[in-house]
């Protein structure tokens, strides 16, 4: 058995990230123009989409790549040796754009700018502690299943759980890097401002460190063949040609 090649991984990186993107920033423009004035619900409607798009598109691509579509998680399998860090810095830039162009196709499908920076400024110390705590979860609820032996759950445990974090962080979850990034390209009811990104951002990284932190804690028996099956097992038999005479 072997992982798929690194270009075909990374075309599924990038294409998952797009569809990502597509998802979140979608969904939180039909939200806002079938329920005015109505946030709740909106965030309602916003959430739910995410949560069964996100199951959906793990295991749409998670068979070829893992299904990571979040640098946080992609490092933090590299710590844990389940990726290779040149394959971890690799998948980086496939989320990023992907990511980018996901927003920007929303932004087209519904007839807006292709690309129109946020002024939704949400960094303040809740919200910092808030992307902490999402995405230290986040994390945390990938690599129980993968020690515990049960990757196959993961797309629906954390497509459930970052619905529920849409609600119970003030941030609304991003966890992730890459959605951050292309969230701020759409001045929308999921939209970023730049001048918040840097905030988020730093904040999942320090919910990734924690997460390693805590990973090793509770799972010090974690192996790189288990750290390999995130977010879903993703490698193929190796072909082989049979000769006969």
């Amino acid at each position: 058995m072997h992982q798929a090649a690194l270009w075909r991984r990374l075309i599924a990186e990038f294409l998952g990230s797009a569809f990502l993107a597509a998802v979140v920033i979608g969904s939180g423009i039909a939200a806002q123009r079938l329920s005015p004035g109505d946030t709740g619900l909106q965030l309602f409607e916003n959430a739910a989409v995410t949560a069964a798009g996100l199951f959906t598109i793990i295991l749409m691509f998670g068979p070829v790549s893992g299904g990571h579509f979040n640098p946080v998680v992609s490092f933090v399998d590299a710590v844990f040796r389940g990726l290779r860090w040149r394959d971890a810095a690799a998948y980086l830039p496939a989320q990023l754009s992907g990511c980018i162009l996901g927003a920007i196709v929303s932004n087209v499908m519904f007839s807006l700018p292709a690309a129109e920076l946020s002024t939704k400024h949400r960094a303040s110390p809740a919200h910092f502690l808030a992307e902490v705590v999402a995405t230290l979860g986040l994390l945390m609820v990938i690599f129980a299943l993968a020690r515990s032996g049960r990757p196959r759950s993961t797309p629906a445990a954390v497509g459930a759980y970052i619905g529920a974090a849409y609600f119970f962080t003030s941030s609304t979850s991003f966890a992730n890097p890459a959605i951050t990034v292309g969230r701020m390209l759409s001045d929308t009811f999921a939209g970023i401002a730049p001048s918040s990104v840097p905030s988020f951002v730093a904040a999942q990284t320090v919910g990734g460190f924690l997460a390693v932190l805590v990973i090793w804690l509770l799972y010090p028996a974690i192996t790189p063949s288990q750290a390999a099956d995130i977010l879903v097992p993703h490698t193929e038999p190796v072909a082989t040609e049979a000769v006969s005479r």
